[in-house]
């Protein structure tokens, strides 16, 4: 049976790979984003690839307008099953040259706009105590970076604000779940459209990934929702150096992560940005980083497969004790 979901900003990057992958499920999808050029172009591609689409624009800032888009999804696909926070903004800067007004507004898209789409999501989920809330999350959640402190600090407010609700539906016995699932650097087009006040033009962390991986861990997500998945191994490093060097990684950070963040390539200071109001055109799923993105994540792959890998690995064990066992005598 086709499902209803709902993906914030949908329009670009990480959004855009995942509603498409969603279509190939045949899905009924809710696009949400600022820009309707690329909604529009997300809403043919659902429809080509075998799903339904709505296009519903709007800031995921506002609360009102997101819950008049959860409001017009159901009227027209029905319950929603599966709601998915993804809009972000962020900015390119220093925190002694960064202004209040940008602190808030990449505040109120990155971790209220999450809060906005998980309000609308429990108000119907809750009641029909099923249904599943997947917060697209990143290593950066747990380990802050130089540069890009706002978003930073957003994505950890967005874990701790997770781990509450979590609790708070286990007191419940609720049955909606709740999954963050952690990315990576990823190939997307955020990193040509980002405020930024960089001497040269911003990129993600290397290794970076394309977009349908990040796409394939949400899908996956939503069949097989867990408290958290990591996705990349750089992912899984940063996390567990973070609890166990903390002050080792902010010295490596201090001294490399200037440079890591950037190209060779000189900024154009006069770029627009979307911090404030979206950029015309439909910028699809991709960044300027085709050449160097990895299209597999061995770790992901095993993450999926862990259930067959540990049966495996088990089996092995007990033939190894056996052979063992056998030779002794």
């Amino acid at each position: 049976m086709a499902r209803t979901i709902v993906v914030t900003g949908a329009s670009a990057g990480v959004g855009r790979a995942t509603v498409r992958a969603f279509a190939r499920e045949g899905a009924r999808v809710g696009l949400i984003a600022r820009g309707t050029d690329g909604l529009e172009a997300a809403k043919r591609e659902i429809e080509e690839l075998g799903g339904q689409a709505l296009v519903l624009p709007a800031d995921v800032a506002d609360a009102d307008a997101i819950e008049n888009a959860a409001a017009e999804v159901e009227r027209q696909f029905g319950p929603i099953d599966v709601w998915v926070n993804n809009a972000m903004a962020s900015v390119f800067s220093p925190v002694k040259e960064m202004t209040a007004a940008e602190y808030k507004r990449v505040t109120e898209v990155t971790y209220l706009g999450y809060v906005n789409g998980t309000l609308s999501a429990l108000k119907r989920m809750s009641p029909r105590d099923r249904g599943v809330i997947i917060q697209v999350g990143s290593a950066l959640a747990y380990r802050g970076i130089p540069l890009q402190s706002a978003y930073c600090a957003a994505k950890h407010a967005i874990q701790g604000f997770c781990d509450s609700l979590r609790c708070e539906l286990i007191h419940d016995k609720s049955n909606v779940q709740l999954c963050m699932v952690q990315m990576p650097a990823l190939n997307t087009p955020q990193f040509g459209w980002v405020k930024s006040r960089l001497p040269r033009k911003a990129q993600p962390v290397p290794p970076i990934y394309q977009p349908e991986i990040a796409a394939d861990a949400i899908v996956y997500a939503s069949h097989h929702p867990r408290r958290e998945i990591c996705v990349g191994l750089p992912t899984v490093v940063a996390i567990a150096g973070d609890k166990i060097a903390p002050g080792l990684l902010d010295h490596y950070l201090g001294n490399t992560g200037y440079d890591g963040q950037q190209t060779s390539e000189p900024a154009d200071p006069n770029r627009p940005d979307n911090l404030f109001k979206p950029i015309a055109g439909d910028h699809g799923a991709h960044g300027a980083f085709e050449e160097r993105a990895w299209s597999v994540s061995p770790q992901f792959w095993a993450t999926k497969n862990r259930t067959w890998l540990g049966a495996a690995a088990a089996v092995l064990t007990v033939g190894s004790l056996f052979l063992i066992s056998r030779s002794e005598r």
